[in-house]
């Protein structure tokens, strides 16, 4: 039997995930089924499973990767930045298993206790990156000092749920882009 490299196990378990991201997207959590995930990989239970150790797990792994990516763009380049990009790719079928992603992790989270204590790290680690984003900002001078950086924080966080929701819900994007100049604007330094 040949032997499979690490490389393409990652590639095989990335493929996974980018299929598992379309189907929780399609059909939510409960109706993703484990045949349904087969489907949308082309693979069997077992393959899909070896990956990961059940439905809840692969679930998980996509909300995990989109967080760490989130984040990552959060330190570089700020929330406006993430909600920008957002908007650049609204309409495409990944924006669209993003966004579904995103919608079933925050009903999960309003549904699941276990699900919201495991998510509650991933969480974190966004909110911390605006907010050092924000303090790095501040100490650059571009960022307002009359609002505390929490205040601020929070501004972008419900400007960002507020854009996903708008999205998801498939309202046009319009002039959302000069919304978020509002946004940018209101975190400024006047």
């Amino acid at each position: 039997m040949p032997r499979v490299s690490q490389h393409q196990l990652d590639a095989r378990r990335q493929e996974i995930l980018a299929a598992a991201r379309g189907c929780f997207a399609r059909h939510g959590y409960e109706g993703a089924t484990v045949r349904r995930l087969e489907e949308a990989t082309g693979l069997s239970r077992g393959a899909i499973f070896h990956h990961f150790r059940d439905k809840d797990s692969l679930f998980l792994a996509v909300a995990e990767d989109d967080a760490v990516e989130m984040a990552e763009t959060v330190a570089r380049n700020g929330l406006v930045q993430v909600m920008r990009d957002l908007l650049d790719r609204a309409g495409s079928p990944d924006t669209a298993g993003w966004l579904g992603s995103q919608l079933e992790v925050s009903r999960r989270l309003r549904t699941d206790p276990e699900f919201a204590k495991r998510w509650a790290e991933r969480s974190a680690a966004i909110a911390q990156a605006t907010r050092d984003r924000l303090v790095r900002q501040r100490d650059a001078g571009v960022l307002r000092d009359d609002v505390p950086i929490e205040v601020l924080t929070q501004l972008l966080e419900l400007a960002y749920d507020g854009l996903v929701l708008h999205l998801a819900m498939g309202r046009p994007a319009g002039e959302l882009s000069r919304v978020l100049d509002l946004v940018e604007e209101a975190v400024r330094r006047r």
